[in-house]
């Protein structure tokens, strides 16, 4: 767990945000009202069971999906990226990774696509080819992979935990304020899951990002997080510092999700599985 938050500006937040799915008898509440403050340099975790809204959240930060209803101030203003130039300039400090590495990527473009495609994005259009490739390999030195072994590949050529680590170093050449990290070690075997995460965290330190994970795992958020978020059918239950939110728990559902781990050092409860 990280006790130390870099800074306490609020630079992304929202109020009242609201999505909902369908009309009428089939409309479907995702996400209800809800509030939340992001800090410069904080990991947040957002922790929720599948359905629980967390990841439509997640969405709409990104710009993915439309509100409903509320507002997400960014930067102190009301966010506006209702242009596709507003949309691009807003992208280049908010990003994401996702879960699924290999849904992640267009098949059609190679590695040296996929990070030219950020240099583009951070308007380094006359960059020579020398250049270019300095800088990608110094992305892929990051992550522990070399740039020579990857040039000229797709990524559906590489292994899972290439494709999760060739998503960091996107991110390390765009360096967003804000990175949303949906699950990304949840398709990977626990000691890649380790060093994905150290990276992210050394990305972190190095340029005061805010991180978000969205997870269903309550101690992954309890060991590295600031700030928690519990969400239950779209609806925040709990929230604080992770000792507030997990140790001290108010919320019955927050309850539940840790009477729900498993420890190695009690007797396993199945009388309550389904």
């Amino acid at each position: 767990m990280n006790n130390e938050i870099k800074t306490n500006e609020v630079f992304l937040s929202a109020k009242k945000l609201r999505r909902e799915f369908g009309s009428g008898d089939n409309k479907t509440v995702a996400v209800n009202d809800v509030d939340f403050e992001f800090r410069r340099g904080e990991i947040i975790s957002i922790v929720g069971e599948s359905g629980s809204g967390k990841t439509t959240l997640a969405k709409m930060v990104l710009g993915l999906l439309n509100p409903s209803g509320g507002e997400i101030i960014y930067e102190g203003k009301r966010r506006d990226i209702s242009s596709f130039a507003k949309r691009k300039l807003y992208w280049q400090n908010i990003q994401a990774i996702f879960q699924d590495p290999f849904s992640t990527y267009n098949i059609f473009n190679k590695v040296d696509a996929v990070l030219d495609d950020c240099l583009r994005l951070q308007g380094f259009v006359q960059l020579s080819k020398e250049e270019k490739f300095e800088k990608m390999k110094d992305a892929c030195q990051f992550v522990n992979l070399k740039f020579e072994e990857l040039s000229n590949k797709y990524p559906f050529e590489l292994s899972g935990g290439q494709m999760q680590r060739l998503m960091i170093a996107r991110i390390f050449m765009l360096k967003p304020k804000l990175l949303i990290a949906d699950e990304p070690t949840s398709m990977i075997d626990a000691c890649s899951r380790a060093t994905i995460l150290d990276m992210l965290l050394k990305l972190r330190d190095e340029i005061n990002m805010t991180i978000v994970f969205i997870t269903h795992d309550i101690g992954l958020a309890y060991y590295i997080s600031d700030t928690v978020y519990i969400m239950e059918h779209g609806v925040i239950v709990e929230q604080g510092t992770a000792d507030e939110a997990i140790l001290h728990p108010k919320s019955d559902y927050t309850k539940r999700l840790l009477g729900d781990v498993p420890k190695i050092y009690e007797p396993w409860d199945f009388s309550k599985a389904v």
